[in-house]
């Protein structure tokens, strides 16, 4: 039986911006949109996790689409992404081996993973672990585009489901992803407003 924990899981203010100034250079927009990113954590099993993260971006999704799957440029803006590159997949598809990079209880965490991606453009980007240092580690994105009047947007969606070994603390995990997932999400958002604003001077 699954458990849903906090539908809309607010982060104190003070903590993001000192965690955005810490693992990312955002802009003080970017740490503005930060309470309009919506936090779900859904318990699975006992040490299973799924965890998603909302926004609303207003661009069009193929800009959203183009930034998410520039996959060796992620390491870029991404916080805490150490390494992403394209990898060869013996069946022709997407593979991709990433590294992420932690600091938890005072030492330095990371964790690697090679993921097997299927993009469904435009609308969803799902993704597998097919080796790694998680027991199991899969997810998605989600773009759905919505209109305001002449004006065009994206809501974003990103969901994981992460199964830790058990040399990982769940409950650190948990904490550390949520917070990850929204200060991904805000990166995205600024890389995806500082490629419409170069595509608007061309």
């Amino acid at each position: 039986m699954t458990k849903k924990q906090n539908t809309t899981q607010n982060l104190d203010f003070q903590s993001l911006s000192n965690d955005i100034i810490l693992e990312g250079d955002l802009t003080a927009d970017a740490v503005a949109l930060a309470a309009k990113v919506e936090i779900e954590i859904e318990k699975i099993a006992e040490r299973q996790r799924k965890i998603s993260a909302k926004v609303q971006i207003p661009q069009p999704v193929e800009l959203i689409w183009k930034v998410l799957t520039d996959y060796e440029a992620l390491p870029d803006f991404l916080p805490n992404l150490a390494k992403s590159r394209l990898i060869e997949h013996p069946n022709g598809g997407i593979r991709l081996e990433q590294v992420g990079s932690q600091r938890l209880l005072n030492f330095n965490f990371w964790a690697r993973v090679v993921l097997d991606l299927k993009e469904c453009f435009p609308k969803e980007i799902n993704f597998c672990m097919v080796e790694g240092d998680f027991k199991g580690f899969s997810g998605s994105w989600y773009l759905e585009p919505y209109s305001l009047g002449e004006y065009v947007g994206t809501n974003l969606c990103y969901t994981i489901q992460v199964w830790p070994k058990l040399t990982m603390p769940v409950g650190i995990i948990e904490n550390r992803l949520s917070k990850d997932l929204r200060l991904n999400l805000l990166a995205i958002y600024q890389r995806v407003e500082e490629l419409a604003s170069k595509e608007l001077c061309l």
